[in-house]
Protein backbone atom coordinates (compact mmCIF):
# COMPACT_ATOMS: atom_id res chain seq x y z
CA UNK A 1 0.00 0.00 0.00
CA UNK A 2 2.91 2.36 0.90
CA UNK A 3 4.10 1.76 -2.55
CA UNK A 4 1.01 2.69 -4.10
CA UNK A 5 0.84 5.84 -2.37
CA UNK A 6 4.41 6.27 -3.22
CA UNK A 7 3.86 6.24 -6.60
CA UNK A 8 0.48 8.15 -6.41
CA UNK A 9 2.07 11.04 -4.99
CA UNK A 10 5.23 11.05 -7.59
CA UNK A 11 2.52 10.55 -10.31
CA UNK A 12 0.71 13.48 -8.98
CA UNK A 13 3.42 15.90 -8.78
CA UNK A 14 5.59 14.56 -11.37
CA UNK A 15 4.30 12.27 -13.62
CA UNK A 16 1.16 14.50 -14.79
CA UNK A 17 2.01 17.82 -14.57
CA UNK A 18 5.78 16.73 -16.93
CA UNK A 19 3.62 14.74 -19.75
CA UNK A 20 1.48 18.14 -19.77
CA UNK A 21 4.36 20.76 -19.62
CA UNK A 22 6.44 18.15 -21.85
CA UNK A 23 3.90 18.26 -24.80
CA UNK A 24 3.97 21.83 -23.91
CA UNK A 25 7.71 22.60 -24.85
CA UNK A 26 7.62 19.92 -27.69
CA UNK A 27 5.20 21.81 -29.60
CA UNK A 28 6.73 25.40 -28.83
CA UNK A 29 10.24 23.52 -30.18
CA UNK A 30 8.45 22.30 -33.10
CA UNK A 31 7.86 26.14 -34.20
CA UNK A 32 11.76 26.84 -33.26
CA UNK A 33 13.17 23.87 -34.92
CA UNK A 34 10.89 24.72 -38.62
CA UNK A 35 12.01 27.85 -38.93
CA UNK A 36 15.48 26.61 -38.64
CA UNK A 37 15.65 23.88 -40.48
CA UNK A 38 13.71 25.59 -43.31
CA UNK A 39 13.73 29.43 -43.09
CA UNK A 40 17.46 28.53 -41.43
CA UNK A 41 18.21 30.65 -38.33
CA UNK A 42 17.47 30.93 -34.77
CA UNK A 43 14.06 33.07 -34.34
CA UNK A 44 14.25 34.43 -31.05
CA UNK A 45 11.13 35.94 -31.43
CA UNK A 46 9.19 32.45 -30.94
CA UNK A 47 8.25 32.85 -26.91
CA UNK A 48 6.59 35.98 -28.00
CA UNK A 49 5.05 34.84 -30.85
CA UNK A 50 3.32 32.56 -28.78
CA UNK A 51 2.41 35.06 -26.13
CA UNK A 52 0.71 36.79 -29.59
CA UNK A 53 -1.17 34.13 -30.63
CA UNK A 54 -2.47 33.34 -26.84
CA UNK A 55 -3.51 36.73 -26.83
CA UNK A 56 -4.98 36.80 -29.63
CA UNK A 57 -7.02 33.51 -28.60
CA UNK A 58 -7.89 35.40 -25.09
CA UNK A 59 -9.40 38.18 -27.04
CA UNK A 60 -11.66 36.07 -28.96
CA UNK A 61 -12.64 33.81 -25.94
CA UNK A 62 -13.81 36.78 -23.58
CA UNK A 63 -15.60 38.10 -26.76
CA UNK A 64 -17.36 34.41 -26.70
CA UNK A 65 -17.90 34.47 -23.41
CA UNK A 66 -19.73 37.63 -23.80
CA UNK A 67 -22.51 36.41 -26.21
CA UNK A 68 -22.33 33.18 -24.33
CA UNK A 69 -20.70 31.12 -26.48
CA UNK A 70 -19.22 27.91 -24.57
CA UNK A 71 -18.31 24.77 -25.46
CA UNK A 72 -19.63 23.11 -22.07
CA UNK A 73 -17.08 21.25 -20.17
CA UNK A 74 -14.24 22.05 -22.17
CA UNK A 75 -12.63 25.38 -22.26
CA UNK A 76 -14.41 28.28 -24.61
CA UNK A 77 -10.61 29.20 -25.85
CA UNK A 78 -10.97 26.04 -28.10
CA UNK A 79 -13.55 27.85 -30.02
CA UNK A 80 -11.14 30.62 -30.23
CA UNK A 81 -8.39 28.70 -30.64
CA UNK A 82 -8.65 28.81 -34.81
CA UNK A 83 -9.50 32.75 -34.87
CA UNK A 84 -6.33 33.16 -32.68
CA UNK A 85 -4.24 30.87 -35.33
CA UNK A 86 -5.65 33.45 -38.41
CA UNK A 87 -4.49 36.45 -36.56
CA UNK A 88 -0.83 34.73 -35.78
CA UNK A 89 -0.61 33.64 -39.02
CA UNK A 90 -1.50 36.89 -40.43
CA UNK A 91 0.69 38.67 -38.39
CA UNK A 92 3.73 36.56 -39.31
CA UNK A 93 3.35 36.71 -43.06
CA UNK A 94 3.23 40.76 -42.24
CA UNK A 95 6.34 40.37 -40.32
CA UNK A 96 8.24 38.31 -42.68
CA UNK A 97 6.98 40.46 -45.64
CA UNK A 98 8.59 43.55 -43.82
CA UNK A 99 11.38 42.48 -42.23
CA UNK A 100 12.51 39.00 -43.08
CA UNK A 101 12.44 38.64 -46.57
CA UNK A 102 14.64 41.98 -47.20
CA UNK A 103 16.97 40.28 -45.30
CA UNK A 104 16.58 36.88 -47.46
CA UNK A 105 16.78 38.45 -51.12
CA UNK A 106 20.34 39.69 -49.41
CA UNK A 107 21.42 36.47 -49.01
CA UNK A 108 22.61 37.64 -45.66
CA UNK A 109 24.30 35.67 -42.69
CA UNK A 110 22.04 34.14 -40.14
CA UNK A 111 23.85 36.20 -37.49
CA UNK A 112 21.75 38.96 -38.97
CA UNK A 113 18.50 37.37 -39.31
CA UNK A 114 19.23 36.06 -35.65
CA UNK A 115 19.48 40.05 -34.79
CA UNK A 116 16.21 40.96 -36.88
CA UNK A 117 14.61 38.25 -34.56
CA UNK A 118 15.44 39.79 -31.72
CA UNK A 119 14.31 43.14 -32.87
CA UNK A 120 10.62 41.79 -33.59
CA UNK A 121 11.02 40.23 -30.25
CA UNK A 122 10.74 43.20 -28.60
CA UNK A 123 8.08 44.92 -30.69
CA UNK A 124 6.21 41.85 -30.22
CA UNK A 125 6.52 42.09 -26.48
CA UNK A 126 5.63 45.80 -26.14
CA UNK A 127 2.60 45.28 -28.23
CA UNK A 128 1.19 42.31 -26.29
CA UNK A 129 1.54 44.23 -23.38
CA UNK A 130 0.35 47.19 -24.75
CA UNK A 131 -3.15 45.24 -26.13
CA UNK A 132 -3.54 43.27 -23.11
CA UNK A 133 -1.44 44.55 -20.07
CA UNK A 134 1.46 43.09 -18.42
CA UNK A 135 -0.31 41.28 -15.35
CA UNK A 136 -2.21 37.33 -15.11
CA UNK A 137 -4.92 37.30 -17.61
CA UNK A 138 -7.31 34.64 -16.43
CA UNK A 139 -9.53 32.73 -19.69
CA UNK A 140 -9.83 28.98 -18.25
CA UNK A 141 -13.45 28.24 -17.94
CA UNK A 142 -15.79 24.67 -17.95
CA UNK A 143 -14.95 21.36 -16.27
CA UNK A 144 -11.73 21.95 -13.92
CA UNK A 145 -11.15 18.01 -12.68
CA UNK A 146 -11.15 15.02 -15.46
CA UNK A 147 -10.60 13.56 -12.00
CA UNK A 148 -10.27 14.91 -8.57
CA UNK A 149 -7.75 13.86 -5.80
CA UNK A 150 -10.66 13.08 -3.87
CA UNK A 151 -12.64 11.07 -6.24
CA UNK A 152 -9.57 9.28 -6.78
CA UNK A 153 -8.86 8.59 -3.48
CA UNK A 154 -12.75 7.17 -2.44
CA UNK A 155 -11.83 5.22 -5.50
CA UNK A 156 -8.65 3.92 -4.45
CA UNK A 157 -8.73 4.04 -0.83
CA UNK A 158 -4.92 5.47 -0.90
CA UNK A 159 -4.09 8.08 1.24
CA UNK A 160 -2.51 9.88 -1.73
CA UNK A 161 -5.07 11.34 -4.50
CA UNK A 162 -3.99 11.97 -8.64
CA UNK A 163 -5.46 14.88 -10.05
CA UNK A 164 -5.69 15.53 -13.91
CA UNK A 165 -6.86 18.20 -15.28
CA UNK A 166 -9.07 19.11 -17.91
CA UNK A 167 -6.16 21.17 -19.38
CA UNK A 168 -3.65 18.63 -18.74
CA UNK A 169 -5.84 16.05 -20.77
CA UNK A 170 -6.78 18.85 -23.47
CA UNK A 171 -3.09 19.14 -24.05
CA UNK A 172 -2.24 15.57 -24.04
CA UNK A 173 -4.83 14.87 -26.93
CA UNK A 174 -3.88 18.30 -28.92
CA UNK A 175 -0.27 17.56 -29.13
CA UNK A 176 -1.05 14.23 -30.18
CA UNK A 177 -3.39 15.23 -32.72
CA UNK A 178 -1.09 18.03 -34.03
CA UNK A 179 2.48 16.20 -34.18
CA UNK A 180 0.52 13.32 -36.02
CA UNK A 181 -1.44 15.91 -38.68
CA UNK A 182 2.12 17.82 -39.29
CA UNK A 183 3.95 14.27 -39.89
CA UNK A 184 1.68 13.38 -41.79
CA UNK A 185 1.70 16.87 -44.06
CA UNK A 186 5.43 17.03 -44.14
CA UNK A 187 5.64 13.28 -45.26
CA UNK A 188 2.51 12.65 -47.69
CA UNK A 189 1.95 15.88 -48.89
CA UNK A 190 3.43 17.61 -52.35
CA UNK A 191 3.56 21.01 -50.12
CA UNK A 192 5.40 19.15 -47.24
CA UNK A 193 7.87 17.34 -49.34
CA UNK A 194 8.84 20.22 -50.96
CA UNK A 195 9.86 21.80 -47.71
CA UNK A 196 11.63 19.32 -47.19
CA UNK A 197 13.77 18.85 -49.95
CA UNK A 198 14.33 23.25 -49.36
CA UNK A 199 15.45 22.45 -46.00
CA UNK A 200 18.01 19.35 -47.23
CA UNK A 201 19.41 21.46 -50.49
CA UNK A 202 18.01 24.92 -50.88
CA UNK A 203 19.69 25.31 -54.42
CA UNK A 204 18.83 22.07 -55.62
CA UNK A 205 15.31 22.62 -54.71
CA UNK A 206 14.93 25.91 -56.35
CA UNK A 207 16.46 24.25 -59.67
CA UNK A 208 13.42 21.24 -59.54
CA UNK A 209 11.38 24.39 -59.72
CA UNK A 210 9.75 24.72 -56.10
CA UNK A 211 8.97 27.95 -55.30
CA UNK A 212 11.15 29.45 -52.22
CA UNK A 213 8.11 31.92 -51.48
CA UNK A 214 5.86 29.55 -51.09
CA UNK A 215 7.46 27.39 -48.82
CA UNK A 216 8.50 30.57 -46.64
CA UNK A 217 4.31 31.13 -46.68
CA UNK A 218 3.41 27.81 -45.38
CA UNK A 219 6.22 27.46 -42.85
CA UNK A 220 5.36 30.89 -41.20
CA UNK A 221 1.98 29.55 -41.01
CA UNK A 222 2.58 26.40 -39.30
CA UNK A 223 4.94 28.01 -37.23
CA UNK A 224 2.17 30.25 -35.97
CA UNK A 225 -0.39 27.73 -35.97
CA UNK A 226 2.22 25.63 -33.74
CA UNK A 227 2.95 28.93 -31.57
CA UNK A 228 -0.35 30.03 -30.76
CA UNK A 229 -1.40 26.20 -29.74
CA UNK A 230 1.41 25.86 -27.70
CA UNK A 231 1.07 29.30 -25.97
CA UNK A 232 -2.96 28.35 -25.37
CA UNK A 233 -2.22 25.48 -24.04
CA UNK A 234 0.05 26.63 -21.70
CA UNK A 235 -1.62 29.63 -20.70
CA UNK A 236 -4.80 26.96 -20.23
CA UNK A 237 -2.54 24.62 -17.80
CA UNK A 238 -0.68 27.86 -15.72
CA UNK A 239 -2.01 31.22 -16.34
CA UNK A 240 -1.38 34.42 -19.02
CA UNK A 241 1.11 36.80 -18.59
CA UNK A 242 3.26 37.96 -21.49
CA UNK A 243 6.83 38.13 -19.64
CA UNK A 244 6.18 34.22 -18.36
CA UNK A 245 6.45 33.52 -22.42
CA UNK A 246 9.42 35.38 -23.01
CA UNK A 247 10.90 33.05 -19.95
CA UNK A 248 9.88 30.26 -21.76
CA UNK A 249 11.92 31.25 -24.74
CA UNK A 250 15.07 28.89 -23.02
CA UNK A 251 13.43 25.73 -22.37
CA UNK A 252 11.72 25.66 -25.77
CA UNK A 253 15.39 26.71 -27.58
CA UNK A 254 16.90 24.03 -24.90
CA UNK A 255 14.25 21.61 -25.97
CA UNK A 256 15.00 22.06 -29.58
CA UNK A 257 18.92 21.52 -29.61
CA UNK A 258 18.83 19.04 -26.88
CA UNK A 259 17.01 16.77 -29.05
CA UNK A 260 18.78 17.94 -32.45
CA UNK A 261 17.73 21.73 -34.01
CA UNK A 262 15.92 21.23 -37.00
CA UNK A 263 14.83 17.88 -36.65
CA UNK A 264 11.15 17.66 -35.95
CA UNK A 265 11.20 14.11 -33.79
CA UNK A 266 14.12 15.31 -31.43
CA UNK A 267 12.04 18.70 -31.00
CA UNK A 268 9.65 16.10 -29.33
CA UNK A 269 12.19 14.28 -27.69
CA UNK A 270 13.69 17.33 -26.28
CA UNK A 271 10.91 19.00 -24.82
CA UNK A 272 10.02 15.81 -22.66
CA UNK A 273 13.92 15.65 -21.69
CA UNK A 274 13.66 19.46 -20.56
CA UNK A 275 10.12 18.97 -19.10
CA UNK A 276 10.99 16.08 -16.58
CA UNK A 277 14.61 17.73 -15.61
CA UNK A 278 13.10 20.79 -14.53
CA UNK A 279 10.06 19.05 -12.96
CA UNK A 280 12.11 16.35 -11.52
CA UNK A 281 14.91 19.02 -9.96
CA UNK A 282 12.34 20.92 -8.46
CA UNK A 283 10.28 18.90 -6.24
CA UNK A 284 10.45 17.87 -3.03
CA UNK A 285 10.66 13.74 -2.32
CA UNK A 286 10.54 13.64 0.97
CA UNK A 287 6.68 12.67 0.97
CA UNK A 288 7.53 10.06 -1.29
CA UNK A 289 10.55 8.65 0.27
CA UNK A 290 8.45 8.69 3.36
CA UNK A 291 6.18 5.99 2.17
CA UNK A 292 9.65 4.01 0.64
CA UNK A 293 12.01 4.08 3.42
CA UNK A 294 11.55 2.70 7.25
CA UNK A 295 10.59 5.71 9.80
CA UNK A 296 14.10 5.34 11.09
CA UNK A 297 15.91 6.67 7.57
CA UNK A 298 12.49 8.80 7.03
CA UNK A 299 14.22 12.35 5.84
CA UNK A 300 13.86 15.73 8.04
CA UNK A 301 14.49 17.49 5.00
CA UNK A 302 12.48 18.55 1.59
CA UNK A 303 14.84 16.55 -0.43
CA UNK A 304 14.56 18.92 -2.86
CA UNK A 305 17.45 19.54 -5.52
CA UNK A 306 16.18 23.14 -6.07
CA UNK A 307 14.11 25.54 -5.50
CA UNK A 308 11.07 26.02 -7.98
CA UNK A 309 12.52 29.19 -8.64
CA UNK A 310 15.74 27.98 -10.28
CA UNK A 311 13.82 25.81 -12.76
CA UNK A 312 15.41 27.37 -15.80
CA UNK A 313 18.40 27.21 -14.27
CA UNK A 314 17.99 23.61 -15.16
CA UNK A 315 17.07 24.14 -19.04
CA UNK A 316 19.86 26.54 -18.61
CA UNK A 317 22.96 23.50 -17.22
CA UNK A 318 21.33 21.01 -19.81
CA UNK A 319 21.42 23.29 -22.78
CA UNK A 320 25.45 23.43 -21.72
CA UNK A 321 26.37 20.11 -20.94
CA UNK A 322 24.44 18.92 -24.84
CA UNK A 323 26.77 22.09 -26.76
CA UNK A 324 29.65 20.43 -25.02
CA UNK A 325 29.00 17.10 -25.33
CA UNK A 326 26.88 15.99 -28.44
CA UNK A 327 26.30 19.78 -30.20
CA UNK A 328 23.93 17.96 -32.62
CA UNK A 329 21.50 16.60 -30.08
CA UNK A 330 19.61 13.19 -29.54
CA UNK A 331 18.82 13.23 -33.05
CA UNK A 332 21.00 14.54 -35.56
CA UNK A 333 20.06 18.16 -36.37
CA UNK A 334 19.53 20.43 -39.20
CA UNK A 335 17.03 18.47 -41.29
CA UNK A 336 13.29 18.43 -42.02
Amino acid sequence: MDLLNAFAALANFVLVPGIAYGAQLALGALGVTLVYGILRFSNFAHGDTMAFGTMAVILFTWGFQNAGLSLGPLPTALLALPFGIVVTGVFLLGTDRLVYRFYRRQRVKPVVFVMASLGVMFIMNGLVRFIIGPNDQKFLDGERFIISARTFKEMTGLNEGIAIRTTQGITLVTAVIVVAVLFWFLNRTRTGKSMRAFSDNEDLALLSGINPERVVLYTWLIVAALATIAGTLYGLDKSFKPFTYFQLLLPIFAAAIVGGLGNPLGAIAGGFVIAFSEVTMTYAFKKVAGYILPDALAPDGLLQLLSTDYKFAVSFAILIIVLLIKPTGLFKGQSV
